[in-house]
């Protein structure tokens, strides 16, 4: 996801909303009458802000792709393209309101929660086969779709993974190679950290991305969020020690401003990043749009996975991106699984790789994100063999929230002048699991 600047509905209000639908029922955001493969309607689709820039680039962006879906299809589409700060929650409107669009775009850490609603159309039977078969996405990214055992009601759109950026002329004058391990991080962004210059830039004040690295670091210490039955197991050794590590590097390695306890906005680390504020920083792969928006040519900059600690599982993130719903009250699904099919195609998928900086999210399509083949190769790798999908339950929009939230009162701790101890942690996660099971 785009920056990860969202909110997140808990599975209680999953319940309330899930009765709302039931109430009242939707109304489609489409509405003309068509025929069976959808020819001559119209519909609405809610699409992302994923350019890095305003909305209306977005627009500029789509816009042609658009028009070729409509030339080929006789299809109409009514674009609107929503700011990350609003999608979610006018998701959630739309589902508990029963009024919105056909086909939308939505987090895929959003897909478990959002299934279990029951509101949109789930991919199997005769809507699998009308786009091309669900085999013909990349396992991992499907694997995103929706509850556990269950038909996804959401495919693959946009494929985002973590990674390492640093800064190529630092390390170079400071007789640096990139890190490999965990280890080698820290002890390269002590060497970093002069001048004016912090080793690492950390968005700390932001619970989506807290709670994205306690999940990457608790998976590297071979731990789990969930057990098999889908009960919360947050306070495991694996996760309160993962969580540590990540506190410790604006605590003990002091590689991270305290400052950085407030960042809330995932550009902002990319801005000092560009502006040699900082040597390394960690970002999803679409990240180089803004590096260039910021001026930044990416021969001045190189990826590696986030690296784990010595003997650690070898996994850098988790898995990102955006994925397609479909409305089940729509009066358009003909040609909303047309679109699906269009926008998950090689034609689509291509179109918006690199201003989106989307990894394909299907076999075969040649990834074009980026032109620097290196960087290129790198998240494609991650993506494709070092990430692992976040929990399939329906509490994940709680889990990520709470935990997130309880990550984000420990780093103000730090930054006020407190001390955080694997105690401190523990309570905290054990909060959250409390609230996170509170919902179930």
């Amino acid at each position: 996801m785009k920056f990860s600047r969202r909110t997140k509905l808990s599975a209680a209000l999953v319940a309330a909303v899930s009765l709302a639908l039931v109430a009242t029922g939707c109304s489609s955001g489409g509405g003309s009458t068509s025929g069976s493969n959808g020819s001559g309607s119209t519909i609405t689709y809610w699409a992302s802000n994923q350019s890095g820039g305003p909305t209306s680039d977005d627009v500029k962006i789509l816009t042609p792709i658009l028009a070729h879906f409509t030339k080929t299809t006789g299809i109409k589409v009514n674009l609107e393209v929503i700011s990350w700060n609003d999608l979610q929650n006018n998701i959630n409107n739309a589902v508990s309101s029963g009024s919105g669009p056909d086909v939308l775009n939505i987090g895929n850490t959003w897909a478990p929660y959002l299934a279990a609603t029951k509101a949109f159309v789930p991919f199997e039977g005769k809507a699998a086969t009308a786009i091309g078969g669900t085999s013909r996405f990349v396992p991992s990214a499907l694997a995103t779709g929706g509850l556990a055992g269950q038909a996804p009601t959401s495919v693959p759109y946009i494929g985002l993974t973590y990674g390492l950026f640093y800064n190529k002329a630092m390390f170079s004058a400071a007789g640096l190679t990139p890190p490999t391990s965990w280890e080698d991080m820290v002890s390269d962004a002590k060497k970093l950290t002069t001048g004016g210059v912090e080793g690492m830039g950390l968005v700390a004040g932001s619970y989506t991305e807290n709670v994205h690295f306690a999940f990457i670091l608790g998976e590297q210490n071979g731990g789990a969020w969930y057990d098999s039955s889908g009960k919360p197991t947050f306070t495991t050794d694996a996760n309160v020690q993962g969580v540590l590590r990540y506190l410790n590097l604006m605590q003990d390695d002091k590689v991270v401003s305290t400052a950085d306890a407030e960042h809330t906005d995932g550009s902002q680390a990319p801005a000092d990043f560009a502006k040699g504020k900082i040597a390394m920083f960690v970002s999803q792969n679409n990240a180089n749009t803004t590096l260039t928006a910021d001026g930044m040519d990416s021969s001045k900059y190189g990826v590696v996975p986030i690296p784990t600690t010595a003997g650690g599982k070898n996994i850098a993130s988790g898995i990102q991106g955006i994925n397609l719903s479909i409305f089940k009250n729509s009066k358009e699904q003909a040609a909303d699984l047309q679109f699906i099919k269009f926008m998950t195609s090689s034609y689509a998928q291509s179109a918006i790789g690199l201003p989106f900086g989307t990894i394909p999210v299907a076999k075969g399509i040649k990834p074009q994100f980026s032109t620097d083949k290196d960087f290129q190769a790198t998240f494609q790798k991650i993506y494709n063999t070092q990430a692992a999908p976040y929990p399939l339950v329906a509490s994940e929009g709680a889990f990520e929230q709470n935990v997130g939230t309880a990550v984000n009162g420990l780093f103000a701790t730090i930054a006020t002048g407190g001390k955080v101890t694997a105690s401190d942690v523990k309570a905290a996660l054990q909060t959250a699991q409390d609230k996170t099971e509170a919902t179930q």
